[in-house]
């Protein structure tokens, strides 16, 4: 996991497809279309979407990790909180779906890692970080806008 503000990301060398990711999040605007964006193909690709955020409960946690790809999250607009726990001490739930690259864990109790995501920050989400997103940093509720860009694990320098 690489958690830090964007102006940073070329402290970290990743490889092509990172700064692929990236030239495309430094010029992806808070009025940017829902929708997802192809960057690279199948490869690299982000989607922006909005939602309000919740109250971090068994009933409604999603607690996910990916096996092939990366996640790098940032928020556009408001803010959100992400659980992160590490996959090895999770029990998996459901089973592993391949062609959605997305197993789902089992939620037991807060996460002693919660990354706080603002405007400008980004968290890369690596397949050993498991994560639970939509979470609320001030007021359940309100609205965040973010973008996800995924990244072929295969295709960065880690």
């Amino acid at each position: 996991m690489i958690v830090d503000h964007i102006q940073n990301w070329r402290n970290y060398s990743l490889g092509g497809a990172w700064e692929k990711a990236f030239s495309f999040l430094e010029t992806l605007s808070v009025d940017a279309e829902e929708k997802e964006y192809p960057i690279d193909g199948d490869a690299i690709f982000a989607r922006v979407m909005s939602y309000p955020t919740k109250v971090e409960t068994a009933e409604d946690a999603v607690l996910e990790a990916h096996r092939r790809y990366v996640d790098i999250q940032m928020a556009l607009i408001g803010s959100e909180r992400i659980s992160v726990y590490p996959t090895h001490e999770m029990i998996e739930k459901g089973g592993y779906d391949a062609e959605r690259d997305v197993e789902f864990f089992e939620y037991k109790e807060a996460a002693k890692l919660q990354l706080s995501m603002y405007p400008g920050t980004f968290a890369c989400l690596l397949p050993q970080d498991a994560h639970m997103p939509q979470l609320f940093t001030e007021e359940a509720g309100k609205v965040v806008k973010k973008v996800v860009v995924k990244i072929l694990l295969d295709r960065l320098d880690v």
